[in-house]
């Protein structure tokens, strides 16, 4: 007698452009947990910031997916385009199926502060950070349709409390909050939980030797988190485990100080 796996429910994680990067992190987790995987990325992004594009990056993460046994595909795509959403899902269900959880962690990220964040930067993160969080969220609980398994819907977003000296990339990030733990409650009658996470001081490459230094000082374990310990957080409220984590924006920091 043979028996028939059950198929892996999908997770759809944006932001994942970089091998180093949380996004990478959390896809490589869920897929070693029995998820299949489509994940976001924007080259444009990543060529105009200080760390520059990493070459064959998408091909990478989902080579590694792969050795987990997850089938993944790669969407690229311009968050700050109001169209994209409705595209991402489409070309996640069509190659994967139907989304059960979606993890939010992609950011537009640029210093500025009060006196000179420009318009156009301000409506930028705002765009990626808040509107597109908000669109990826609607499209989601539009299309969501809760399966027979244990595994009902998850969302789960990335945040900052970082504000000065970086204030459309901390403001956005807080829109991002309200945004998804309203979540909480107006996607419960589908069966749905949604968490925030902050991070706390994560090296993805972004660091000076100083801000590297400033931060292991601040943290009582006296080092910097890692995608993985990001990832775990992300593993756990995916899981059946998690299902009674809700509505809570968790911080994931080693005890860091602000």
């Amino acid at each position: 007698m043979t028996t028939t796996e059950p198929p892996r429910p999908v997770a759809l994680i944006t932001g994942v452009g970089r091998t180093v990067g949380i996004g990478a992190g959390i896809a490589q987790r869920l897929a070693a947990s029995g998820w299949d995987i489509a994940f976001t990325y924007w080259t444009p992004y990543d060529k105009r910031m200080a760390w520059g594009l990493e070459e064959g990056a998408p091909e990478a993460v989902s080579g590694a997916l792969a050795k987990s046994g997850a089938r993944s595909t790669a969407i690229e795509a311009d968050l700050s385009d109001p169209d994209a959403p409705s595209r991402i899902f489409d070309e996640a269900e069509r190659r994967l199926g139907p989304v059960t959880a979606l993890v939010l962690s992609h950011a537009e990220s640029v210093d500025s502060g009060l006196l000179d964040t420009t318009v156009e930067s301000f409506d930028r993160h705002f765009a990626v950070n808040a509107r597109a969080t908000w669109l990826l969220i609607r499209e989601y609980g539009l299309r969501f349709r809760a399966g027979t398994g244990s595994v009902t819907g998850r969302i789960v977003a990335l945040t900052s409390d970082h504000t000065v000296g970086n204030l459309p990339y901390g403001a956005s990030k807080g829109a991002l909050d309200r945004i998804t733990l309203a979540a909480a409650h107006e996607l419960a009658h589908l069966g749905v939980t949604a968490n925030v996470i902050n991070p706390g001081p994560v090296d993805t490459g972004w660091m000076s030797d100083e801000v590297r230094e400033a931060c292991r000082a601040s943290t009582p374990l006296g080092r910097l988190g890692t995608p993985r310990d990001t990832a775990h957080l992300v593993d756990f409220l995916c899981s059946p485990q998690g299902q009674w984590v809700n509505g809570q924006l968790l911080k994931s920091n080693g005890g860091s100080a602000p």
